[in-house]
């Protein structure tokens, strides 16, 4: 192979990877907006076309959507924005309480200031994305502070755990239309840290249980209709 060849292989491979970066963060954020509510149909065809993609490209996105909780395979169908029923999502923040309490015990003990100081700065870009209106930034920050969190806490097998059930429920939480309603409220998470940062884990634990009460009380019972790819995804690449 000569050099020129290697380096139209490098260029491509970068491009390749870039196409699917926007592709898988277009649709979170498409999802986590409710331009694409739950039950939306993901064609590989349509993907393809949009992000002007091979379609092996467009299936490891898929993947990685799924892997992330935001995207339901289903054999012989195809992929679906992921739609929860009630009783899963009792069980998802059921689930999410004994994990993210087990998160913040070990957080108590191990994490150092220069950890929860970046967690405080991303609470604050949290809250700015929300004051500024910024919907898609405001939601994914909300999301990554208890993966953040879970990743101070040095396992990273409850990262991983945790980052499927957080994308899923917020997915969920994000599709409540109820003016005033946060998908996640910055407020609390403060609270979460403030205690974290005086080592007071009792505050916490009850701080972050009373949280993830009110992030189920905002999870809405119905589910919205399918939209159309190309009028939601193809307006960016116009």
């Amino acid at each position: 192979m000569t050099n020129d060849q290697q380096s139209n292989d490098t260029v491509d491979a970068t491009d390749n990877a870039e196409k699917e970066q926007r592709m898988y963060r277009d649709i979170y954020d498409a999802i986590m907006d409710h331009r694409l509510p739950a039950r939306t149909k993901l064609t590989e065809q349509s993907l393809s076309q949009i992000y002007a993609m091979a379609r092996h490209g467009v299936r490891k996105v898929l993947n990685q959507l799924a892997a992330d909780g935001l995207v339901d395979l289903e054999p012989n169908r195809g992929a679906f924005i992921a739609s929860p029923g009630e009783k899963e999502a009792q069980d998802m923040f059921e689930l999410r309480q004994n994990l993210e309490q087990l998160a913040l015990e070990k957080v108590v003990n191990h994490a150092d200031a220069h950890g929860l100081a970046g967690l405080r700065a991303m609470v604050e870009r949290e809250r700015d994305a929300y004051l500024q209106g910024d919907r898609s930034q405001w939601i994914r920050l909300s999301a990554d502070f208890h993966i953040e969190l879970a990743r101070l806490s040095g396992n990273e097998l409850l990262v991983d755990m945790l980052r499927r059930l957080v994308s899923r429920t917020t997915l969920m939480i994000s599709s409540n239309d109820v003016v005033g309603t946060r998908p996640c409220s910055f407020d609390e998470h403060f609270k979460v840290l403030e205690a974290l940062e005086r080592r007071d884990k009792k505050v916490a634990l009850h701080e972050m249980a009373q949280h993830l009460h009110q992030c189920a009380c905002r999870t809405p019972k119905n589910v919205g209709k399918g939209f159309d790819l190309m009028a939601v995804l193809g307006q960016k690449r116009r």
